[in-house]
């Protein structure tokens, strides 16, 4: 077998058995609180790892994109939620050609406009899509408000034939601003409350609504919990990363990715790393808030700091005296997995230091 140390640099290492805990442990709490289980990929990207979700007992997955979710049909994933707003005739042309393939598809709307939009692209088709209403519950991104504007929305929907509303869902991305674990507490109970409160709002006019999804890495075992909700829908959680370990999500043992690094200079203010933004990324937080001190954590390395990046350099100052040196190899634990993930053409997995296989990242660069 094959040493990790022996590898070229920069490469994307996934440790085979930190990835297997991290799905058995949401599994295990969907199981557990009685929900269903359907991950967002554009953490993963991979038809393999997405195919081991569902093996796990994910119901189907969340992509981002229509791009995405063609690479998971192709590779034969068959139950996707498009969790973005649609309404351009192309990209609906492209949903149709999913559902010609036997995709049980939802997509998400947020707005009344769109539906017609939908309800055009389908009128001469034998098809009728299931579209679940994405509300509100804090971000400030896309979605409909909680309660009165989601019933509204839901009562435009029933009035066109083509569409079949299935679910009401939301994400709690905000909770990444959280300065404490209370606050992702408090975010994750009300991104509950928000669907639930939607979805009681519809049934009490009369419009049933089947799915009360979740999702967000730091809030689904909270929002999870909430009575009323049926299903979670958590990403990163596939691997964690530092942000999640700064915000007091998991810690760095259960971070299953790494990039593997060589030092390429030595200097006695600073050490540089064949590692920049170009293989790290310059994220170190999402909405505002700076969980993480660097641009990644350098495992078995507390002395060393990467401080900046450039596209092809990982510039690392000394916390104290360090024992690397010229062509030593370290692994990273970077600050976002999700960013990084899109950077790379393959995962190395290994196990104990030992590549056991390698594997494609399928939806690479697939942002449309």
């Amino acid at each position: 077998m094959t040493n990790i140390k022996t590898l070229d640099t920069p490469t994307l290492l996934l440790d085979h058995q930190k990835l297997l805990k991290n799905i058995s442990d949401i599994a295990d709490f969907a199981n557990e609180q009685g929900v269903s289980y359907r991950p967002h990929i554009k953490t993963h990207k991979s038809v393999r790892i997405a195919q081991l979700q569902v093996e796990a007992g994910a119901v189907g997955i969340t992509t981002a994109k229509i791009s995405e979710a063609e690479v998971m049909a192709a590779g034969g994933i068959k139950d996707i939620l498009i969790a973005y707003p649609i309404s351009n005739p192309d990209k609906i042309n492209r949903l149709i050609q999913l559902l010609k393939k036997g995709v049980r598809l939802k997509v998400a709307v947020d707005n009344p406009e769109s539906l017609g939009y939908l309800q055009r692209g389908l009128e001469h088709t034998p098809f009728t899509l299931e579209v679940w209403i994405k509300v509100n519950s804090g971000l400030n991104r896309c979605g409909v408000e909680p309660g009165k504007e989601a019933l509204l929305l839901a009562k435009a929907i029933m009035t066109h034939s083509k569409l079949k509303l299935g679910g009401i869902f939301t994400h709690a991305g905000h909770s990444y601003a959280a300065k404490t674990y209370e606050e992702i507490e408090s975010i994750g109970l009300q991104e509950g409350l928000a669907v639930v409160e939607s979805a009681n709002a519809c049934e009490q006019a009369g419009i049933p609504i089947s799915v009360r999804s979740v999702g967000s890495t730091p809030t689904f075992k909270i929002a999870g919990k909430v009575p009323g909700v049926t299903e979670i829908r958590p990403g990163n959680a596939v691997f964690f990363d530092a942000i999640q370990v700064g915000l007091g999500v998991t810690n760095f043992e259960n971070c299953a990715v790494t990039i593997l690094a060589s030092v390429v200079g030595v200097y006695k203010d600073r050490i540089i790393f064949d590692t920049g933004s170009k293989s790290l990324c310059l994220d170190k937080g999402a909405h505002g808030n700076q969980t993480v001190s660097g641009f990644g954590e350098i495992i078995g390395h507390p002395e060393v700091l990467i401080e900046r990046l450039s596209e092809e350099h990982g510039i690392g100052v000394f916390v104290q005296e360090t024992h690397l040196k010229l062509n030593d190899k370290v692994q990273i634990i970077p600050n976002h997995a999700c960013t990084v993930v899109n950077q790379f053409e393959e995962y190395v997995f290994h196990e104990n230091g030992q590549v056991i296989d390698v594997w494609k990242v399928d939806a690479r660069g697939m942002v449309k």
